[in-house]
């Protein structure tokens, strides 16, 4: 499956949660670029984010942000 200018930015994104903790969420502001925003819409579709504007991750969207972390982990060694 090709990684696409828009499953790039969703994986950016996801990339930013801290899976320390579940207290803590991502808001995309106003003054953020167009493609963060977008994609954060498209998360909040998918369920894996609580808000359209980012909140904190779904149990799915959890299990989702940890594979990419992991994957960006190996990746990059």
């Amino acid at each position: 499956m090709p990684v696409s200018s828009e499953l790039n930015e969703e994986i950016k994104i996801l990339n930013l949660f801290n899976l320390d903790t579940s207290l803590e969420g991502i808001k995309v502001h106003k003054d953020a670029d167009d493609g963060s925003k977008a994609a954060i819409e498209r998360l909040y579709r998918k369920g894996l984010v609580t808000q359209h504007d980012g909140g904190y991750l779904t149990e799915l969207g959890r299990n989702c942000a940890e594979h990419v972390q992991t994957a960006l982990r190996i990746l990059a060694t």
